[in-house]
């Protein structure tokens, strides 16, 4: 059987050549990909490569990317699927993991644990952080590196900001490059979009400079404006998420009739007057991601029962009306991160310094 299965890809090898098997593995999705590096020791090579990784992160088509909801309970975090969701196959997948903080790709099993800089010398088990003001995560194309960004207060509340970069393994401190004053800022983890994370003040008093931009690649911070036409007493609980690679704020709106939940999509990057509204009949709605269609997919948390269920909804942006509820019960209260994964088989910085390593260690 051994022999028949080798005689076969050998055969497939010989048809087909590496070019055009490269070009039908990059419009396969990821998911898949990870299973696929096992057919053949060629594949294995193909899929592992990192440029191949990048090619197939950056040019494979958006149909072919999986939506999956990031929620933490007791420092657990559960991916939950949405595509199977609202597909044929009713159930979600669901993957923990678990750890103080960790930089971690769960389709390859790749992940880096991160070592924890505030803590005091004088005594191990306390800390230099009287809080922590503002974190995100995102990828510097001009170093290949990942960065943790990490903006805290001492005991004295005087700001300071680090980043860990994946490459170097090592904590930079930036404090210079921080803003006076700083602020508060309603979602204290940043959004990763165009080589910059982005967060969105708190409290939400004026429309102008509402969102902070870090960007990566300078190390520098800007900032841009939400839409003038946001009506500042009408909000409650502003917040930033992406929607489809778009920059979008949403917020539930209070005196009216009844709560409805605004949603101002930025089309253009950066362009102020490329704000779209969308309004959905529901209050407490947390708009997710996009269908392959251009609906609205979010989540709402209910406690139903005595158990908490996470409630998805399509919201249907040409007809104006909602449609497929779906529910995951979840084994106690599972809070929602503001986080979308994206499967990739984007290799970390410290795989290929091993990678390298073994190749010396061969004498490769």
């Amino acid at each position: 059987m051994e022999e028949k299965q080798k005689q076969m890809q050998s055969s497939m090898n010989e048809i087909l050549p590496l070019e055009l098997i490269q070009i039908i593995l990059l419009r396969v999705p990821a998911e898949h990909l990870a299973r696929l590096r096992f057919v053949s020791k060629l594949w294995h090579s193909l899929i592992s490569d990192p440029h191949f990784a990048k090619l197939h992160f950056n040019h494979s088509p958006a149909t072919t990317n999986t939506n999956a909801c990031l929620y933490t309970r007791h420092g657990s975090v559960t991916f939950l699927y949405l595509d199977a969701l609202f597909g044929d196959h009713n159930e979600a997948s669901l993957d923990r993991h678990q750890h103080f903080l960790v930089v971690w790709n769960p389709l390859t099993g790749s992940s880096k644990t991160i070592s924890n800089p505030y803590a005091s010398s004088s005594d191990p088990h306390g800390f230099r952080v009287s809080f922590v003001s503002l974190y995100g995560f995102g990828y510097d194309a001009s170093q290949d590196d990942y960065l943790v960004v990490v903006a805290w207060k001492d005991m004295e509340r005087q700001p300071h900001m680090d980043y860990f970069s994946l490459r170097t393994n090592s904590w930079i401190n930036i404090d210079a490059a921080l803003p006076k004053p700083l602020g508060s800022f309603n979602n204290y983890c940043g959004l990763f979009l165009n080589d910059a994370i982005h967060w969105l003040s708190a409290p939400l008093e004026d429309y102008s400079d509402a969102i902070l931009i870090f960007d990566m690649k300078e190390r520098t911070f800007s900032k841009i404006s939400v839409p003038a036409q946001v009506v500042m007493r009408e909000c409650t609980c502003p917040k930033l998420t992406l929607l489809a690679g778009c920059l979008a704020l949403y917020y539930q709106k209070k005196y009216t009739v009844s709560f409805k939940t605004k949603i101002w999509v930025m089309k253009e990057y950066k362009v102020q007057s490329s704000w779209k509204p969308y309004e959905i009949p529901l209050e407490t709605f947390r708009p997710l991601c996009l269908s392959n269609n251009g609906d609205i997919i979010g989540d709402q948390i209910i406690f139903e029962k005595n158990e908490h269920k996470i409630k998805f909804i399509i919201y249907n942006v040409r007809g104006d009306r909602l449609q497929h509820f779906k529910y995951h019960c979840a084994s106690g209260f599972m809070s929602p991160t503001d986080a979308m994964y994206t499967e990739s088989l984007m290799p970390l910085p410290i795989d290929l310094k091993d990678k390298d390593k073994k190749r010396k260690d061969y004498g490769m």
